[in-house]
Formats: C-alpha cells, sequence, structure tokens
C-alpha cells in the first residue's frame, strides 16, 4: 500500500437547516408537535428503496455521503449514477466511501467516479494486488488472511445532513428487485432530523481515517478503464431496448403511502414523493462501531471497547416478553447461545427469521448456523427459515408470498433484513447479522428507535413473510421437522427443503471445519 497519500480532511455539511431538505424536516416536526428531534419511515419495499434514494440525489442542494460495503455495477447503480452526476453538475458534493472487497473485475468500473468533478472516493481497508477477478484477489492475499477477513459493512446514504437512509441493503439490481437469478427480501429506514446528522459524523469518522485510501492514490483511470468487460455481442433478434435515465423530477418530502411514478417490469421508476410515507417522530440512538475495529489491531481493540452488537445484545438481554430477530446470517457462538437461555429461562418468547439452505448466498454461514440449530430449537427458540422458490418473487415485507414489487419476475428469493424488535416496543433496523463476523471482524451500524407503533408496524411487515414464505423449523422426537408455508400447497420434510444435492454435501463437508468467526 501507498506510504504517504494525500488525504484532505473534510466534514459533513456544518448547518442543514439552509438547504431544502434540511427546512422541510425541521416544517415536518413543527407540523407533527413533537419533542422528538428525529422521524422515521420504513422501507420493506425494494421499489421504495431504489426510488427514495434516487429522490434524495435529486433533492440535495449541497452534499451526498454515500457509505457501503458494496456498490455493484450494472443497469440499475447506472441510473443511480446518472443522476448522481446530474448532482455533480449542480454543485453537490459528492463523497463515497466504499469497502474495497468487491471492487474487482466488472465492479471496478464504478471507481472511475473518483475521476468526475465533485466526486470524491475513497477505498476501505483496500487490499494490494490486482483487481482482474475476485478469486485472485483473494489468492494474492492469502498471506493476510485477518486483513481479507475486517470489512467496514456500513450502509449509509444521508442527503445534506438532513435526510439519512441506512439499513441492510447495498447498491445493485438484486437488492432493488431487478435481477434476474436471486432477488434480496430486506428493509431500510429513511431517517430525518439528529439522527440523520449522526449518521453523518460517524461517515466522517471513517471517511477521515488513514484505512481509507483515495482511489487516485492506488490506481489511474486508464488502469480502472482496462479491466472493463469486453462486449459480448448478442443475436440480433435478443436485443431489448432499455429506456434511458429518466429526467430528473422535483422531489418533495416530508405527510402518509408512497406514491411512485409508473413503472414496467423492466424499468423502476425515478422518484417517490417522500412527503406521502408515514413519517413517525421518535426517540433514537446511533449505534456504530469506530474504525478501529478494522484496525491491524482489530483483535486487542475488540477487547476494549463495546461493539455495535454487543449493544444490539445488551438490547435483547433486557426483554421481558418478546424478542423478534431477523438475520440473514445467523451464527450464535456461545456467549449468544448463554443469552437465550436465560431469555428462554425468564419466559421471553424468541422467534427467528433467517435463511434456508436454499435461499442462503453464503452456504458457509448456513454452516455455522446449522451447528447450534438442534441446541436453538430444544430450549425453545422459534426458527423460521427462508424459502428460496417463491411464486413470482418476493422483494417486499408485509404483502406475503408471491409480491413481485416491481422485479423482473425471479423465481429465487433470499433474506437480507436486518432487524432486531424487543417487547413489541423497541426496533433495531441496521447493516449487522447476529454472527460473530459482525461482532467481531465487520465494522456495523444500526438505528434503535423507542416507538411501539413503528416497532408494530414492522412486525406486521414480517409476519407474513414468516407464515407464508418460510418454513418453521422444529425438533420432533429429536428430528429435524421443516413445517411447510401455509398455502404453500408443499409437504412437511425432514431434510433441507429446495436444496441441492451439492449444497446439502457442501454443508456436511464445511460444518465441521470453519470457526464461527469466519462464517
Amino acid at each position: 500500500m501507498p506510504s504517504k497519500v494525500d488525504r484532505p480532511v473534510s466534514t459533513a455539511l456544518a448547518n442543514p437547516s439552509d438547504t431544502r431538505l434540511g427546512q422541510l424536516v425541521q416544517a415536518r416536526a413543527a407540523q407533527a408537535g413533537t419533542r422528538n428531534d428525529s422521524g422515521f419511515a420504513l422501507v420493506g419495499n425494494a421499489e421504495l428503496a431504489f426510488t427514495s434514494r434516487m429522490t434524495l440525489i435529486k433533492a440535495a442542494q449541497k452534499t451526498l455521503d454515500i457509505q457501503y460495503y458494496a456498490i455493484f455495477a450494472d443497469d440499475t447503480t447506472e441510473r443511480m449514477f446518472d443522476a448522481l452526476r446530474e448532482a455533480a453538475g449542480r454543485g453537490v458534493r459528492i463523497r463515497i466511501l466504499l469497502d474495497d472487497f468487491n471492487t474487482s473485475g466488472k465492479n471496478a468500473q464504478v471507481l472511475k467516479l473518483a475521476f468526475e468533478k465533485n466526486f470524491e472516493l475513497r477505498l476501505f481497508n483496500p487490499l494490494p494486488g490486482g483487481r482482474s477477478s475476485m478469486v485472485l484477489r483473494i489468492v494474492s492475499n492469502l498471506k493476510d488472511v485477518a486483513r481479507i477477513q475486517r470489512r467496514m459493512h456500513n450502509k449509509i446514504f444521508v442527503a445534506d445532513n438532513a435526510v439519512a437512509i441506512t439499513g441492510g441493503r447495498n447498491l445493485g439490481e438484486t437488492y432493488f428487485g431487478q435481477s434476474e437469478g436471486t432477488n434480496f427480501v430486506d428493509i431500510d429506514v429513511l431517517a430525518a432530523g439528529r439522527i440523520a446528522r449522526d449518521l453523518s459524523r460517524s461517515f466522517d469518522q471513517y471517511w477521515n481515517n488513514p484505512l481509507a485510501y483515495p482511489v487516485q492514490s492506488l490506481m489511474s483511470v486508464q488502469e480502472i478503464e482496462q479491466l472493463k468487460p469486453k462486449p459480448v455481442a448478442a443475436p440480433q433478434d435478443t436485443l431489448i431496448s432499455r429506456p434511458g435515465p429518466a429526467a430528473p423530477s422535483a422531489p418533495a418530502l416530508p405527510a402518509a403511502s408512497p406514491a411512485t411514478e409508473a413503472s414496467s417490469a423492466n424499468a423502476l421508476p425515478s422518484s417517490t414523493d417522500l412527503s406521502l410515507l408515514n413519517w413517525t417522530w421518535a426517540p433514537s440512538t446511533l449505534l456504530v462501531d469506530h474504525p478501529s475495529k478494522i484496525a491491524a489491531d482489530a483483535d486487542d481493540v475488540a477487547e476494549a471497547q463495546e461493539t455495535a452488537v454487543d449493544g444490539l445484545l445488551h438490547l435483547m438481554s433486557q426483554a421481558s416478553t418478546e424478542v423478534l430477530i431477523v438475520s440473514p446470517y445467523f451464527v450464535p457462538g456461545k456467549v449468544m447461545m448463554g443469552q437465550f437461555a436465560e431469555l428462554r429461562r425468564r419466559g421471553v418468547r424468541v422467534r427467528v427469521l433467517t435463511n434456508s439452505l436454499a435461499s442462503n448466498d453464503a452456504p458457509a454461514a448456513h454452516a455455522g448456523y446449522a451447528r447450534y440449530r438442534e441446541a436453538l430449537l430444544a430450549m425453545g427458540i422459534m426458527i423460521y427459515e427462508m424459502r428460496a422458490e417463491q411464486i413470482g418473487t418476493v422483494t417486499s415485507f408485509g404483502s406475503g408470498a408471491g409480491s413481485t414489487g416491481g422485479s423482473k419476475g425471479s423465481a429465487r428469493t433470499s433474506l437480507h433484513a436486518k432487524v432486531v424488535v424487543v417487547d413489541g416496543r423497541l426496533l433495531v433496523i441496521g447493516s449487522m447479522n447476529l454472527d460473530l463476523r459482525s461482532k467481531l471482524q465487520n465494522s456495523e451500524v444500526a438505528i434503535v428507535i423507542r416507538n411501539r407503533a413503528l416497532s408494530q408496524e414492522t412486525m406486521r411487515m414480517i409476519e407474513p413473510a414468516m407464515a407464508s414464505g418460510a418454513y418453521q423449523v422444529e425438533l420432533v422426537d429429536q428430528q429435524l421437522m421443516w413445517r411447510a408455508p401455509q398455502g404453500s400447497g408443499l409437504a412437511d420434510t425432514t431434510i433441507e427443503p429446495d436444496a441441492s444435492a451439492t449444497l446439502k454435501l457442501l454443508l456436511k463437508l464445511l460444518g465441521p471445519l470453519a470457526p464461527d468467526e469466519m462464517l
């Protein structure tokens, strides 16, 4: 890595009240007549997840701060990049902070934004070596496995330091229901007011950290261009024309249900009226890891400071009646298992929605979860595993199995949301899974909201998916039993449902080998 790096210090917009978004947030808070300084709106729909980000880009007047684990180069993100370029053209300062792990092959083209006017792009904890393919990157860095493992997993999108989006989604077609293969089911939250400024302060900590390298210090635009995949000519009769980026429309913000422009099966709307969302003003706090968690001495740091996952576990330990957990990768480990046992001893109902082997995009993580499954069931934890093969594609919560939510019609679904609801009144939405990777290896961020109505709304989103889009796993005569989802027409089974023989073999091979913290 370069030893001398020009890394100018910059910070979030100092006075968001000078912007249209900041003024709208203040007006909305005054209209609500609340003492709470932060407003929230749930985003459980893939289409709204895309259009709300597009609207914030178009509404921004001064700054956009964007922090992600992964940004994938595809048609969906290219539409977002076009909107970002339009914002930069009208003078908006755009800072993009991206973890370096996925910036190889086709996805390296995202890095060219660093060389455009009013864009700054930094890579967090970059890996030395080439970017021609993910496999070669990993192989060339095997001498430093610890560095490969420690990733910035935060997901933050802030406009004018006034309105933000955070949650489980990265940026790419599979997160917005547009993939021809597997689409992720996820939940974000729009956050306005003081909590958005808290997210910006977190962004600044990472942006100005020595582990954040400007792209220009690592490679040139010519080197990035050389990584561009060569186009593959398609037969003339299979070519399908796609609409170009929609012209910018005037955004509106903070008033009660989303309204979007008309969409076709293959194109997402370009904006949404955020003022029509159901905004809730409530007490909140931010759980966020310090960037030092990713540093070379991170093992020592982890023992010396409380992590975001530690904070989440502490909140869960205070439950008196119930805990609802949504975590796509669920590897509890011994400490968390002890906490679950204590919750059950006190009579707290614990329900977990996670991926099945077939719906999991990381089979190794499922191997870690499978180690604990029988013990969890034995102590009375209720487990639901997302069904991979859906009728159409479920790209949103709250609409039941078979809702396509504006997707291309893929036949596979994978859970990606990270949500915890405690006692029906405390809601946590963020980037972290309940696994040892999130606790020990990755940096994470989450918002904690104390509001019964918002917590209940989240539960109403999730519970239909548990009932009709997931298998309930039970322990019957010491044997695992997967109960088929309601109305699916499927039979109960004692083997991993929908999974191929290859996946089942992989589970058996990986299960005994890899340590929990690496899954």
